[in-house]
């Protein structure tokens, strides 16, 4: 399967792949989670080329993941803003920051910590049932066929 056809698979990992399945558009959603917003202090923060950090930002536009609103009238000058699909990424971002904790951090740990708003608790994301609340790892999951053309494991 080659990169460019990764939309057009029948399998939901690579579609999703085809939307955020590069460094730098990952690198750019991090960054927007912190609240970047616009095109010069995503450049400044990831060090990226004009055109490479022009090329995501458009992909992640085109997929509905950023909206691209107006701060400014003369001259126009836009930020980019997470949708509510964008958004529903929060739950992947957190989780591969936290398996970067877990595996990558170094000596000095974790370089950031998530507190929960609610209870003032620094967390760790977890997965959980959406029906019985438990909590699901790799070795607690079947997967089976659904759906059109599914050929299932």
């Amino acid at each position: 399967m080659r990169w460019n056809e990764l939309s057009s698979e029948d399998c939901s990992l690579a579609r999703a792949l085809s939307v955020v399945g590069d460094r730098w558009t990952l690198l750019v959603l991090r960054d927007a989670f912190l609240k970047v917003r616009r095109f010069e202090d995503f450049q400044t923060r990831l060090s990226i080329a004009r055109r490479v950090l022009t090329d995501r930002l458009a992909g992640l536009g085109r997929d509905g993941v950023l909206e691209k609103v107006p701060y400014q009238e003369r001259p126009t000058r836009h930020e980019y803003r997470l949708t509510r699909k964008g958004l529903d990424l929060y739950p992947v971002i957190l989780s591969l920051v936290h398996w970067g904790d877990t595996y990558h951090a170094g000596a000095g740990g974790p370089p950031v910590l998530h507190r929960h708003k609610a209870c003032g608790h620094d967390f760790r994301p977890v997965l959980t049932c959406s029906a019985c609340g438990g909590a699901v790892g790799a070795r607690d999951v079947k997967a089976r066929a659904a759906g059109t053309g599914a050929d299932g494991p």
